[in-house]
């Protein structure tokens, strides 16, 4: 006996939300934090600030791949309807380069670290272990694709937000209300 697939829901679930405004918060956090520490000029200020900017890096690693591993095992929203299949390529080449950045984000943060022979704490509970030897070459290349990153990270956002209040104000298709909390509707009334 054959099964008849489960429709698509029309929104993101709760889950899938909160790994998107979790990972949006992160992100912003990261980058305001990044652009603030590279200015210190106290030492120990410093420390502390790149150290809270590598706990919250590794956070967001993990989470994006939790997210995915959600993302793959259950059910998500199908397209909007009648929109172009332009702008459905669009919308999934940006996140598919989202998921990308913020998982090299991370990652190329950790290769900084561990080329500069640096250990690697996560918020002071467990050092992680170096992803490649002290090289001071590598290092160099490792920080400019950390900074290049940044701002094309910065670039993805910015076109993301975009998309997504274009959608709003303009198209009003509920793209953006698929990622926001359903609201509650007094009992009696229709959707």
């Amino acid at each position: 006996m054959s099964r008849t697939p489960s429709p698509l829901p029309e929104r993101w679930g709760a889950v899938s939300q909160l790994f998107h405004w979790v990972s949006a918060g992160l992100v912003v956090a990261l980058g305001t934090i990044g652009l603030y520490m590279t200015e210190l000029t106290s030492p120990v200020a410093k420390i502390r600030w790149y150290a809270l900017h590598k706990s919250l890096g590794l956070t967001l690693l993990a989470l994006v791949l939790l997210r995915l591993l959600w993302r793959w095992t259950h059910a998500v929203p199908g397209a909007i309807p009648g929109m172009s299949r332009r702008l459905q390529f669009a919308a999934d080449g940006v996140h598919g380069l989202l998921y990308a950045m913020m998982i090299a984000m991370p990652l190329s943060g950790w290769l900084i670290n561990s080329t500069a022979g640096y250990p690697l704490q996560w918020f002071r509970l467990f050092n992680l272990p170096a992803i490649a030897a002290k090289n001071e070459h590598l290092n160099g290349i490792a920080k400019e694709l950390h900074e290049f990153g940044f701002w094309t990270l910065v670039v993805l956002v910015v076109a993301h937000v975009g998309a997504a209040l274009y959608h709003h104000l303009f198209l009003q298709d509920g793209t953006l209300q698929r990622m926001l909390p359903a609201r509650r509707r007094p009992p009696g009334t229709s959707p």
